[in-house]
């Protein structure tokens, strides 16, 4: 996930996004939580299948092929929201087949990024799994334990002790998730890809508004109600106040830009009397 994809998983990977926050818009944190669980389901599948792999990204297979061996395969394990998912991600075009499984962990870590954020813990969880990637990290014993194949019991037992009674579900649910699917990964590598995820699902919650003026609060409040409605779960709004602006007020989150400044609506009009003119 922390890899540069080539040039077509890169454009798909902005895609495949959108279907999370579809899936998690007007959700609930525990619906987020389930989609999580089950796209985790899906990528430890095609991590171990190949041709299955293979299967999904196949370019002379149709899209409907795809769609039906999916559902053979997944309608009886997981809900409608995974199923769709990775049906859409069927449909796009990956470097390699390999870039599925990079792919699908990063949706289930920001499904379960988007659960923590419905229940207002996103940062609590980002803290988190920092404190608990670096005490593995700096203690051999405890990565000598982790990194051992296999005995998933003992390894939960020794997270629940590391975490304590008081850490979020999210966290508990992505740090044992990672330390038994290591994939070949470094113990520093496998936690940079979940902070990463963790960090883009939290970019995609901020929205940057940039005026001429301070916001009065209830301006604000307006802002941050608006946009919450319209992505369906909690947005963090972080206003600029800038000059430049000159009026009105622009808006920018996820991979939107709403600009309704004096200076934009100036140069649009600019451009249609240039457009009448010609």
């Amino acid at each position: 996930m922390r890899n540069h994809f080539g040039g077509r998983s890169r454009q798909s990977l902005v895609v495949a996004r959108g279907f999370i926050d579809a899936a998690a818009k007007g959700s609930t944190a525990d619906a987020a939580s389930l989609l999580s669980s089950e796209l985790f389901f899906i990528t430890s599948v095609l991590n171990s299948n190949i041709s299955l792999r293979r299967a999904i990204n196949d370019p002379s297979r149709d899209a409907k092929s795809k769609a039906v061996l999916l559902k053979e395969i997944f309608g009886k394990s997981v809900g409608a929201s995974a199923l769709n998912v990775i049906t859409g991600v069927s449909e796009l075009r990956w470097s390699a087949s390999s870039d599925l499984v990079e792919v699908l962990e990063q949706l289930a870590i920001e499904a379960e990024a988007s659960a923590a954020n419905i229940a207002n813990e996103l940062d609590r969880v980002e803290s988190e799994l920092f404190t608990v990637a670096r005490a593995i990290s700096t203690s051999f014993e405890l990565r000598s334990a982790l990194i051992t194949a296999g005995a998933e019991k003992a390894k939960s037992s020794l997270i629940a002790e590391l975490l304590g009674k008081e850490s979020s579900s999210s966290t508990i649910k992505l740090v044992n998730h990672v330390i038994n699917n290591w994939r070949a990964r470094s113990v520093e590598a496998a936690f940079d890809d979940y902070q990463y995820a963790l960090a883009a699902r939290r970019n995609r919650l901020i929205a940057v508004a940039r005026t001429a003026v301070a916001l009065s609060s209830a301006q604000y409040d307006r802002l941050v109600a608006a946009l919450t409605k319209q992505l369906g779960q909690p947005v963090r709004v972080n206003v600029e106040v800038d000059p430049s602006v000159v009026g009105g007020l622009s808006v920018k989150f996820a991979d939107e830009l709403v600009d309704g400044t004096l200076v934009n609506r100036i140069a649009s009009a600019g451009r249609t009397l240039a457009g009448k003119s010609a």
